[in-house]
């Protein structure tokens, strides 16, 4: 993790008062390449202009979430004026946490695609938050990467609930599918204890050979892949994200020492921690296929 010293690599809070003339700002360009942006329009208009040649008109009041995977640039008309906040892959990592709703806002920032919200609530209640980070940044005297993630995880977890997130998983799809899920979510919780598929079947109410019924046949994988996937991903994060030695990194995981971690890192993936890491870096920035570039792909 960076230092507070370091916060504007990795996060950035904007103002853009109103002015006499249009504005148009790249939103994914240098440092911010790989950002996660918010915006909140307020009374007036601005434009998206995305890479694969659509135009997306805004009209305010309004707060849209865009991905990295979003490119465009943001055109805010003259006499309008918006708030920017971007937080880079290593932000976003601490500010999603490792909670019971992180699964859930993990998948969600990594969709591929614009989240606009118009709803007037959900905007006043994220107003303050965008404003509260953009001060917050602004300030060379504090500039704290826990207070930014802290604001990140409070805009998040209220834009996935006012985009219908936590009322579409309520609703689910059966006591199959809500097993699954609550599964998924106990993982969440607590895959670096290393606990056993019995405990957290009794924890469900079902038995081991029910959820690994369910696992297989909803997703083709056991109960302990499933685990294992998890221990994995989270390594790769580590890994990729941050300055933490091997020993570090496998202790923050819960493994009882580092030369088991590296054997069980490098049975899953092919490649010890060290090499992982080394092709990680190397390949910084490009789209390697081997690397983690987020939650998405655990099923």
């Amino acid at each position: 993790m960076a230092t507070d010293g370091g916060i504007h690599h990795y996060a950035r809070g904007e103002w853009h008062g109103p002015s006499l003339s249009h504005r148009r700002i790249r939103l994914q360009k240098g440092l911010y390449a790989d950002f996660y942006h918010f915006l909140l329009l307020g009374e007036g208009s601005a434009e998206l202009h995305f890479d694969n040649g659509e135009d997306r008109p805004l009209q305010g009041a309004l707060l849209a979430f865009l991905p990295p995977q979003a490119g465009c640039d943001l055109s805010i008309a003259a006499g309008n004026a918006a708030h920017l906040v971007g937080a880079s892959p290593q932000i976003m990592v601490d500010a999603i946490g490792e909670k019971v709703e992180s699964y859930s806002l993990r998948i969600f920032t990594e969709q591929r695609k614009l989240v606009e919200v118009s709803d007037p609530p959900l905007v006043a209640e994220i107003s303050p938050l965008i404003s509260g980070l953009v001060r917050e940044l602004g300030d060379p005297s504090r500039s704290s990467w826990m207070v930014a993630s802290a604001y990140i995880r409070l805009m998040l977890m209220a834009l996935w609930r006012g985009a219908g997130g936590e009322r579409s998983e309520q609703r689910g799809q059966g006591e199959t599918a809500s097993i699954l899920q609550r599964y998924r979510q106990l993982v969440e919780a607590g895959f670096r204890r290393h606990r056993p598929i019995s405990d957290y079947a009794a924890e469900l109410g079902v038995t081991a050979d029910r959820l690994h019924s369910i696992c297989q046949r909803a997703l083709g994988r056991s109960p302990i892949q499933l685990l294992h996937e998890r221990v994995v991903q989270e390594a790769k994060l580590r890994l990729e994200r941050s300055a933490r030695n091997i020993q570090e990194i496998s202790d923050s995981l819960g493994f009882r020492d580092p030369t088991y971690f590296s054997h069980f890192f490098k049975r899953k993936t092919g490649l010890s921690p060290a090499g992982y890491r080394e092709i990680a870096r190397a390949s910084a920035g490009s789209e390697n296929s081997m690397l983690s570039s987020g939650y998405a792909d655990w099923p």
